[in-house]
């Protein structure tokens, strides 16, 4: 699933693309996954915004049109729509004749179209915890967010609630730097500071590689990322520690695997 980094990087690419185009067509599946998506036809896009794992495209109306990625979604631009490809589950055709494709083989992305701000619609959207690099969060309060819930840490990490735009590769990753086992309940506030900072540095390891291609990942220009080279713990189990050599081992926590050091990350 594409994270924070893998977000941003196509934010990034399609904001000089889109913004100041009207869009002038639009076609939706369906599925009430995208069925909104036509509903932004006759806006123009003001701008292409970021909100953990979410696009927010503003409209001029006042409006925002909300793309998610989900698993295996892909925005790409076309000049035409792509009319044999059956994984197409959203267009908007821009009035300088480009389409804006979303490909998504899964079918676990969204899109929507809701007034500016106005996210209760979608749940987790409105419920996201502080962006990493939010000023206002630090250490401590970090520590505060994660001892209001008795989860496994990294099940945590993945709720988008104490941090967001954080999924299964940076979470793997910001764990290790910070030394924490995944699979514990309550976090000291040393090692919570720890797990910021660490989460902090893997995002941003992210970022300046351009994402993290596994297998579908591709930025709007058709590049695959960098990140998946410079990996230390996610999809590395069985392989030696970078940190003291011990193999890394993986298991299932609340129904999603974790790889870390069982020396360095010790429980």
């Amino acid at each position: 699933m594409p994270e924070l980094p893998e977000v941003e990087w196509v934010r990034r690419q399609l904001e000089p693309l889109v913004v100041s185009r009207r869009v002038v067509a639009g076609w939706g599946h369906d599925s009430p996954k995208f069925a909104q998506a036509p509903a932004a036809v006759g806006a123009e896009i003001t701008g292409v915004a970021r909100r953990g794992k979410y696009l927010l495209i503003g409209l001029d109306d006042a409006r925002e049109l909300i793309v998610h990625l989900g698993m295996t979604g892909r925005l790409r631009p076309r000049p035409e729509p792509s009319e044999t490809d059956r994984y197409v589950r959203a267009w908007w055709r821009l009035d300088d004749g480009m389409i804006l494709e979303l490909r998504d083989v899964r079918r676990f992305g969204r899109v929507a179209v809701v007034e500016a701000g106005d996210h209760r619609s979608l749940p987790t959207l409105a419920a996201l915890g502080p962006e990493p690099w939010d000023p206002s969060l630090d250490g401590d309060g970090f520590w505060r967010r994660l001892r209001s819930s008795r989860s496994r840490i990294k099940s945590q990490l993945l709720s988008q609630r104490p941090i967001a735009g954080v999924g299964n590769i940076y979470a793997d990753e910001g764990l290790w730097r910070a030394e924490v086992h995944p699979a514990l309940r309550s976090l000291t506030r040393r090692q919570a500071s720890r797990l910021l900072e660490g989460v902090r540095d893997a995002l941003e390891v992210g970022l300046a590689n351009g994402g993290t291609t596994l297998r579908d990942y591709r930025t709007p220009d058709g590049n695959q990322g960098r990140n998946q080279s410079a990996l230390r713990a996610y999809g590395r189990a069985g392989a030696p520690c970078e940190r003291c050599g011990t193999l890394l081992q993986s298991r299932v926590y609340d129904a999603r695997t974790a790889t870390f050091c069982p020396t360095c990350q010790h429980r």
